[in-house]
């Protein structure tokens, strides 16, 4: 158990170690299915999975009715972080956990109390003793939660900063009629769409090319050991990167997709010709929402793009599909793969955010990640050059 302190408001904020035998975790999950804004990659059967291979120095934040430990304890907002330093000087700073499984940074809050929630949950490090500046990375600039943040900050006069602000491809069908969904492709020139057509006719050689979604517990594991081949069979495996080379990160994935496909929370596509998988994908579900969070491909079918034609495939499923309203990609700015597909976009950005009760640092700290920022963008631009 850590510490604890009472808010006002009579709120409970505490700070604890990513522990799977928590006797809130029930709670957790509670919350996590039922947050104003999703992110399945803060959800408790996600991110315990996850501790193990990056979840090093990680504790949760949370906001609760009462002790969290006690029976009955109600989350009302929860956020993984780590108390870094991050600009090399003496100023630590309260960061978002992020990694390569976990493209999204926004806190779990409570759909029935947004806005108490999130004011609490931004009071908490200063009633907890921690630095009074929280550093969100991958916040959505738009939606539900960003109003939210927004509305809490401009009541409590607290500061933010923006920095790294990109967007990334989301396949966007919320409110569209099936006729709508079924031309929902014809953004697409026509010279691509023949290239379409001609990579399917190669990558066939002979026996037809089929989608294989997997969604009960067996044929998830199975799908997964397709996918984890894959990827080490390919350059990642030769770089020693891939998750086949890495057993901490083949045991969360194999513990993750077996809690998700439990619950029927996770879908993995096999792009297949007769009992040879050629590329796979593996997208966690969130009510209407799918997360496309990684892909791989055959290299040794690498120039009739498999993976392109996986995407593809599984957009024309998705867009059969009325249950699922948005896809989003998890991917870097300017990766092209969705982007061929998809017109929508998810704006993002990192916040730096001052903590309820003021931090007389925050100028200083916002200076320093603006420079981080700039520094970081330069090497960039020198790198593609």
């Amino acid at each position: 158990m850590g510490p604890s302190a009472v808010l006002a408001g009579g709120l409970v904020a505490a700070r604890r170690p990513l522990d799977p035998a928590a006797p809130y975790v029930p709670a957790w999950r509670d919350l996590g299915t039922s947050a104003l804004a999703h992110n399945p990659f803060y959800e408790a059967d996600y991110a315990l999975p996850a501790a193990g291979a990056f979840g090093s120095g990680v504790e949760l934040l949370l906001v609760a009715d009462r002790p969290p430990e006690q029976a009955g304890a109600r989350l009302l907002a929860l956020w993984p972080f780590r108390r870094a330093r991050r600009w090399g000087l003496p100023l630590p700073v309260l960061m978002g956990w992020s990694h390569g499984f976990a493209p999204l940074g926004l806190p779990l809050v409570t759909h029935r109390e947004p806005e108490r929630a999130l004011g609490a949950l931004l009071a908490a490090p200063r009633a907890l003793g921690l630095p009074a500046r929280l550093l969100m990375p991958l916040l959505p600039q738009e939606g539900a939660f960003a109003a939210c943040l927004a509305g809490v900050v401009a009541r409590a006069g607290s500061r933010r900063a923006a920095y790294w602000p990109h967007a990334r491809a989301l396949l966007d069908l919320a409110g569209l009629t099936d006729p709508e969904r079924a031309a929902y492709l014809d953004h697409m020139p026509g010279g691509r769409r023949r290239k379409l057509r001609q990579f399917g006719k190669r990558l066939e050689a002979g026996e037809a090319l089929t989608l294989d979604t997997a969604r009960a517990p067996a044929d998830l594991a199975a799908a997964l050991e397709d996918y984890i081949a894959l990827e080490t069979r390919g350059w990642k495996g030769r770089a020693g990167t891939a998750v086949g080379n890495r057993p901490a990160e083949a045991a969360f994935l194999r513990a993750m997709v077996a809690a998700l496909g439990a619950q029927g929370r996770i879908r993995i596509d096999r792009l297949r010709r007769g009992p040879r998988t050629l590329a796979a994908a593996i997208l966690p579900l969130t009510g209407p929402e799918a997360w496309w969070l990684k892909i791989a491909h055959d290299e040794d079918e690498a120039r009739n793009s498999p993976g392109v034609h996986l995407v593809h495939r599984v957009t024309q499923d998705i867009l059969a599909d009325p249950a699922i309203a948005r896809v989003d990609s998890c991917a870097e700015a300017g990766y092209r793969l969705p982007e061929m597909f998809w017109t929508g976009r998810r704006g993002l950005a990192h916040a730096l955010i001052e903590g309820q009760g003021g931090d007389p640092l925050f100028p200083l700290a916002a200076a320093l990640e603006r420079a981080r920022e700039r520094v970081a963008r330069i090497r960039a631009a020198r790198r593609r050059a």
